[in-house]
């Protein structure tokens, strides 16, 4: 579908669940989030097929990223998985994850039809991550991401949120593992959304002083293109290396004309922008008996109703959500 800003919007992302394994300092407090979801509450595998099948079918979604919280907490996913993998129209099932459980779970998600995978990492000092993650173990994740490398997923993009004063000393270190894997290193501006809006500000490092610190260090970045996917980031190469890096600009630069997605939530809202408070209940009118057609209609609204560009330099303005539980 085009929107009324001469977008195309064919992109879905999906939150299976509000948990998280993790307790990353900028996306939930210490203790988790106060109230997780009752299991009733949470959109089940058919009912997200079914969704999806009428995106699909009804407003030209093709492209689905199934997130959290953490997604591989969800029981049931690498079905889940499967079951999309069978909705006609959809040509790209991607995943977002900390990667904590993935050496365990990439194989059945492969052979599921999971394509691609995005995992966080923030930082390659054990400790660091610990403190960050608030008890994290950084092997897991490591041994998640040589266990995507194996199995073949393409391309397989790591996700580092920047933060001055905790990892900003490790862009250099970072970037470098494009050198020595086919990783796609993306960094990402640190956002004000939920918990971390009252501090975002004073910890925010802007990409083109990230670009600046890897040139400096490293050598020029080339222009390259871009991965498989449809995210927001901006691809360049350093000298030989089989992987890219990725600037992700959503406070300094932000890329709103350029937004082609939705978001469903795990309690079945659709939300046309991270930023806005608009939503609109698709699990209600499923569960009430709904045609194909008139779940169509949820998506076509939300197109309508998506803006012209996020206001994520007013702050985080959703008292009822923080991060996780609208999908990272």
């Amino acid at each position: 579908m085009i929107d009324n800003y001469l977008r195309e919007i064919n992109y879905l992302r999906v939150s299976v669940t509000d948990r998280c394994n993790l307790r990353c300092i900028y996306c939930m407090p210490a203790g988790g989030i106060e109230k997780v979801l009752p299991r009733d509450d949470i959109l089940r595998n058919e009912e997200l097929a079914r969704i999806i099948a009428a995106a699909s079918s009804q407003a030209g979604i093709r492209k689905i990223r199934l997130t959290g919280g953490e997604p591989l907490v969800r029981k049931g996913l690498v079905d889940l998985v499967a079951a999309i993998n069978d909705i006609a129209g959809i040509d790209d099932i991607a995943l977002t994850t900390n990667g904590v459980l993935l050496s365990a779970m990439g194989r059945d998600l492969k052979e599921a039809g999971l394509q691609r995978v995005n995992i966080s990492l923030d930082t390659l000092d054990p400790d660091l991550f610990r403190h960050l993650t608030r008890n994290g173990d950084l092997r897991q994740v490591w041994r998640g991401i040589e266990t995507a490398l194996e199995l073949g997923f393409s391309p397989v993009k790591i996700n580092t949120v920047v933060m001055r004063g905790y990892n900003d000393h490790e862009i250099g270190q970072l970037a470098a593992l494009t050198v020595k894997y086919p990783l796609h290193v993306r960094f990402i501006e640190l956002m004000p959304v939920g918990t971390s809006n009252n501090w975002a500000g004073d910890r925010h490092v802007p990409v083109s002083q990230i670009k600046d610190i890897i040139e400096l260090g490293l050598g020029g970045l080339e222009s390259a293109h871009r991965p498989a996917g449809n995210g927001p980031a901006r691809y360049y190469r350093l000298a030989g290396a089989p992987g890219t890096i990725g600037f992700i600009s959503p406070v300094s630069d932000h890329f709103c004309k350029t937004c082609n997605r939705l978001r469903l939530t795990a309690e079945g809202m659709i939300r046309p922008c991270l930023y806005s408070g608009w939503e609109i209940d698709i699990k209600g009118l499923l569960r009430r008996g709904a045609s194909e057609t008139e779940l169509g209609d949820v998506f076509r609204q939300a197109v309508r109703r998506k803006p012209d560009r996020h206001c994520i330099n007013e702050g985080w303005q959703d008292d009822k959500r923080i991060m996780s539980q609208i999908g990272g």
